[in-house]
């Protein structure tokens, strides 16, 4: 459900001053906006997984979301990569049947 590349978690950890063994936590927060879900968009926070839904790692970094959010990525694969060009993430939502 989450890919995320080592390139993308080496801007995560430059961003926010991580360190390896650390987490950041995606979560699903009201906005005025909205990416898959109008009214929703995708929050980060360093944080310690409780029950997570998902884990993955990458550069040293856990990336997670708890298994009571796991609504908001419902039937999407979700790609987190770096845009050298813009120096910043991007984040994909790819339909799950896609693939």
């Amino acid at each position: 459900m989450l890919n995320i590349t080592n390139e993308a978690a080496e801007w995560f950890k430059q961003e926010l001053d991580l360190q390896e063994g650390q987490a950041i936590r995606f979560f699903p927060r009201y906005s005025s906006g909205g990416g898959v879900h109008p009214g929703f968009s995708l929050g980060i926070e360093v944080n310690v997984p409780t029950v997570p839904g998902f884990l993955t790692e990458a550069g040293g970094i856990k990336f997670y979301m708890e298994e009571r959010d796991l609504w908001y990525l419902e039937g999407y694969h979700f790609n987190v990569t770096y845009n050298a060009n813009a120096g910043d993430i991007e984040y994909e939502y790819e339909a799950a049947d896609s693939k």
